[in-house]
């Protein structure tokens, strides 16, 4: 996982937050962090994870738009508002801020999704029953969204 072109985040993995409002990034995927993490506001009710190389991937699209749009202007605020620059410790774990657990009501067991070049970071509670939604519609979805291979 170390050359860039390579980065690919997939799976599930199950964790616990501590006192301290912390949760491991899952030991394999670590590495893609060491230079910088940054949390924020999902669109859903979840916390999105970045390595910092792809969040400037990411600022760079946004910040691109045109600034005279409110949409625009909105979703800058949306986005770089709720986010949190971060660096894991020396287990492997970042804080989870207030805000951002209280949006993704985490409170104590967690669940970490893939999503290609970033993570999700849901609470169990929330991650069942939207896992069992995916589960139902995937095949109706796949038929709605074209993918060039």
């Amino acid at each position: 996982m170390g050359e860039k072109s390579a980065l690919m985040f997939l799976g599930e993995y199950g964790y616990v937050i501590d006192k301290k409002g912390r949760v491991a990034i899952p030991p394999r995927l670590r590495q893609e962090f060491e230079a910088g993490i940054v949390l924020s506001r999902g669109f859903d009710k979840c916390i999105i994870v970045y390595p910092l190389h792809e969040w400037q991937k990411l600022a760079e699209k946004l910040t691109a738009l045109p600034f005279t749009r409110s949409n625009n202007r909105r979703l800058n605020r949306g986005i770089f508002g709720n986010a949190f620059p971060m660096e894991l410790d020396r287990q492997g774990r970042v804080g989870l801020p207030l805000p951002l657990r209280e949006h993704a009501e985490i409170d104590n067991e967690v669940v970490i999704v893939g999503g290609h070049n970033y993570l999700e970071i849901w609470s169990r509670e929330l991650w069942l029953p939207e896992k069992a939604l995916v589960d139902e519609q995937l095949g109706q979805i796949a038929e709605m969204v074209e993918v060039r291979g």
